[in-house]
């Protein structure tokens, strides 16, 4: 699939966003880590990263395999090569991690501020990178409430007042809910390999595991200068990862936790993102169900759906 550089987008973005449903973080980490694509001089891999690798013990009891329960993982080939991170292999692998032609999850997505915190309860569905549906399902004031996204478009709509509002190129900075994401998060579509290369550091003492950098391409216009990426030991498991902006300052990190077994996927279930410019504010993201390869029905990302009485 071809994916458009950040480099000609007509408004830059702060990754993970929005402007209507903090449901769409997990959409958003998605499609984020969808394009974390292979290539010879470039990756991107934007997961939510893992605030600090579980300890084995956290992983059992976390992310063990039920009985009977399969780990897709297991048929996947090491990504160390003598005793070194495989760049290309884990490229590969993360593009794999978060992917599938369709997903249905519910997760929770909870807004830290210093003087408040707000927790939503949404339900998810995705088909491809192109579209997606969220719809809050708590609290009550927010219930209802939904995002549809379809290809470069962003539709918010608020059974409150009964009204669906289009989300216009000037609003894509906007805040989602008072969370740290954009709107511009959602419906980008960022081509690291085009836009950035990426090189092993080495290892990382704190998290343990290998850190990778990645660097924007010199004259490709956007919101970052390079982020460094920190995966597991074994390279299967996304752990924290820093944004720089065009000065060189760190603006952001994101860091994710608490593996567990998802359809057979192990994957991070917790994610949090935190600006470094904003003291006491940050997002935490938790997944409590994710379903791979789900049938969607007809209409399911319609404007008509979209609307519909829940």
């Amino acid at each position: 699939m071809r994916h458009r550089p950040v480099a000609i987008r007509r408004y830059p973005s702060a990754v993970c966003a929005w402007a209507c449903i903090a449901a769409f973080l997990l959409a958003a980490v998605l499609v984020l880590a969808a394009r974390a694509k292979a290539q010879d001089a470039s990756g991107g891999q934007m997961a939510p990263p893992a605030a600090a690798a579980a300890s084995d013990q956290d992983e059992r009891a976390q992310g063990a395999e039920a009985p009977g329960e399969r780990i897709e993982e297991a048929k996947k080939p090491p990504l160390l090569q003598d005793g070194e991170l495989d760049l290309d292999a884990v490229v590969d692998y993360f593009e794999d991690l978060y992917r599938a032609d369709s997903s249905h999850s519910v997760a929770e997505m909870t807004v830290i501020r210093p003087r408040r915190e707000r927790t939503l309860r949404m339900e998810m569905w995705t088909q491809g990178e192109e579209k997606a549906l969220v719809v809050i399902q708590s609290p009550p004031r927010e219930q209802g409430t939904a995002t549809l996204k379809v290809g470069d478009n962003l539709w918010n709509y608020f059974p409150r007042i009964n009204r669906t509002i289009r989300i216009p190129p000037s609003m894509m900075l906007s805040s989602w809910m008072g969370s740290d994401l954009t709107n511009d998060d959602l419906v980008r579509e960022t081509s690291y390999d085009e836009d950035y290369r990426y090189e092993l550091v080495g290892r990382s003492q704190d998290p343990p595991g290998w850190r990778v950098r990645f660097t924007a391409k010199e004259g490709v216009v956007g919101l970052w200068d390079r982020f460094e990426l920190v995966v597991s030991e074994d390279g299967r498991l996304p752990l924290t990862s820093e944004w720089y902006d065009r000065k060189g300052r760190l603006a952001r990190v994101m860091t994710w936790d608490q593996v567990r077994v998802f359809d057979g996927r192990r994957l991070p279930a917790h994610i949090v993102l935190i600006p470094q410019d904003q003291e006491g504010h940050r997002t935490e993201f938790l997944y409590l169900d994710i379903d791979f390869g789900v049938e969607v029905e007809a209409g399911k990302f319609s404007l008509s759906n979209l609307e519909r009485k829940r």
